[in-house]
C-alpha cells in the first residue's frame, strides 16, 4: 500500500497547553505553507463552540464530528496540520496518520497550567483540571506515542523553539 498523495507535511498532536496551534502557527510561516486546526473545522461545521457541542450533543457525537475532520484535512490539506487533543482516542483516525509527519508535542502539567490556564472552558477538565489533565495524559500518552514519529518536549520553549526542534526532528528545510 502506498502513501497518502496529498498530506499534510506536519500533523502536530497532543493535550491542551502543548503548543499545537502556535507552534503549528510558527511552523507554517517557517515551512511557507497554511495552518489547519481541525478544532475550528468542527467550529465552523457544527456552527457551535466545542463546550457547546460536548453540553448539547455529548461527547460521543463530538468525537464522530472530530473523526471526520481529520479525515478530511489528512486527505486535502498539505500545510501543517493540527489535531484536537483527543483526536488520537479513534482507532480509525490513529490508523489514518500512520504515513504522516506526525509530532507529539509533550507538555509537563506545569507548563500546560501556565499556557492555557486550566480554567478555560475545556469540557473534559471540569471538576479538579490538573487532576483531569493527568488522567486524560495517562490515557493518551500511548496513544500519542504510537501515532508519533518524532516526540518533541516543549517545557520551557517559545512556539518558535519548538518548531525549530520539528523541522529538526522531521529534518526539514526552512522555505
Amino acid at each position: 500500500m502506498s502513501g497518502p498523495t496529498v498530506a499534510p507535511v506536519v500533523v502536530l498532536v497532543g493535550p491542551p497547553g502543548s503548543g499545537k496551534s502556535s507552534v503549528g502557527a510558527a511552523l507554517a510561516a517557517r515551512l511557507g505553507v497554511t495552518l489547519r486546526d481541525t478544532d475550528a473545522d468542527i467550529v465552523a461545521t457544527a456552527g457551535q463552540p466545542i463546550a457547546d457541542l460536548f453540553v448539547d450533543h455529548g461527547e460521543a457525537h463530538f468525537r464522530e464530528l472530530e473523526a471526520e475532520a481529520v479525515r478530511t484535512a489528512l486527505a486535502g490539506h498539505t500545510g501543517v496540520l493540527a489535531l484536537g487533543g483527543g483526536a488520537i482516542l479513534s482507532e480509525r483516525t490513529r490508523e489514518l496518520l500512520g504515513g504522516h509527519a506526525v509530532v507529539f508535542l509533550d507538555v509537563s502539567l506545569h507548563d500546560a497550567v501556565k499556557r492555557v490556564g486550566l480554567d478555560a472552558p475545556r469540557p473534559l477538565l471540569i471538576g479538579n483540571p490538573r487532576a483531569r489533565w493527568r488522567e486524560l495524559m495517562e490515557q493518551r500518552r500511548p496513544l500519542y506515542t504510537e501515532v508519533a514519529r518524532a516526540v518533541v518536549a516543549t517545557d520551557g520553549l517559545t512556539p518558535d523553539q519548538v518548531a525549530d526542534a520539528v523541522l529538526d526532528a522531521l529534518q526539514l528545510e526552512k522555505a
